[in-house]
């Protein structure tokens, strides 16, 4: 993780149930700003490409906050959505937008223009917990509470399904870099994980599974050069790392304060890892030695999601 004296290299978001969005200065655990989202909490967060916006997607909306300005409104509302908007994502080249909500659709939003627009739709039979897309921007991977993985091509409409464990939901779904490798996480426990060609899984059955005491709550990859880390967050308090060559565990993340683990992240130099947990912390981790380096405290109720980019993104 890099510092930068303008304050602009390094930017991580939290959000809490205590309806707040503070904005750190993540290497010095200073909080510049402090956003209110008065509406209702935050489910998921992003930071555009650009790095010049902040996407909360909330119950019925999605606001959009300016990064660089001191004004504490968001400059974009997308309101009229039904149900909770619970993941959000952007193309590379922000020309678009995606989410997921309990409405049981994913949706393609154009960016070009700041008039609420939706492009296309996807429809699903149960609510839709989490979506990610693949790094040739073309597919959607979308997981529902019904234990389902959409694979949606926006271009084609194409779509199959993957059914890891019946009636277990998904919570969480990650996609390397390079999309070699596609995990996902379910409330039994469980990470799957897939390897892909072309964009699909070569075969129905996962390539690696792993375990958790408990709930498994969300996954991602580190995006540094080459994914050679994958780490998982769970409702056992911990968070763990693991080395995707052979899928052992490297490092767990552990801290006596720390309850359930709600969202992660990887610092651009894969030296770290950020998280945020029912404690009202949120956490800066050595991947290495997993001590704690750096919290992030005040708020004053659950953090529910995380939002970072670091130089090395942009």
């Amino acid at each position: 993780m890099s510092s930068d004296e303008s304050g602009d290299q390094v930017i991580l978001a939290t959000a809490s149930y205590d309806h707040n969005i503070k904005l750190w200065q993540a290497h010095s655990g200073i909080c510049q700003r402090t956003l209110q989202h008065n509406e209702s909490q935050v489910n998921a967060m992003e930071i555009t490409p650009d790095r010049q916006l902040l996407a909360a997607a909330g119950y019925q909306h999605i606001r959009m906050y300016d990064i660089n300005s001191s004004a504490p409104n968001p400059v974009i509302n997308y309101e009229g959505v039904s149900k909770n908007v619970t993941a959000v994502g952007f193309q590379e080249d922000g020309k678009w937008m995606f989410t997921g909500g309990e409405d049981s659709t994913a949706k393609i939003w154009d960016l070009r223009s700041r008039n609420l627009h939706v492009s296309r739709i996807f429809q699903v039979s149960a609510p839709v917990n989490c979506a990610c897309l693949h790094p040739n921007q073309a597919e959607l991977f979308v997981g529902d509470q019904s234990g389902v993985i959409h694979i949606w091509d926006v271009k084609t409409e194409h779509n199959e399904q993957l059914i890891p464990e019946p009636d277990a939901s998904i919570q969480s779904i990650a996609i390397d870099p390079e999309g070699t490798y596609m995990a996902a996480v379910n409330n039994k426990g469980k990470c799957y994980v897939w390897r892909l060609s072309g964009g699909t899984p070569v075969a129905s059955r996962p390539y690696f599974a792993r375990r958790h005491w408990s709930s498994v709550i969300a996954v991602t990859y580190n995006n540094y050069i080459s994914s050679s880390m994958m780490v998982t967050t769970s409702a056992d308090h911990t968070a763990k790392i693991w080395k995707t060559a052979d899928f052992s565990q490297m490092t767990e993340l552990r801290d006596s304060s720390q309850r359930w683990v709600w969202d992660v992240a990887f610092s651009a130099d894969s030296q770290h890892v950020v998280t945020g947990s029912s404690d009202n912390t949120a956490r800066l981790w050595s991947v290495e030695t997993g001590e704690v380096k750096r919290e992030y405290s005040g708020h004053q109720k659950t953090i529910s999601a995380i939002a970072f980019r670091d130089v090395l993104y942009s």
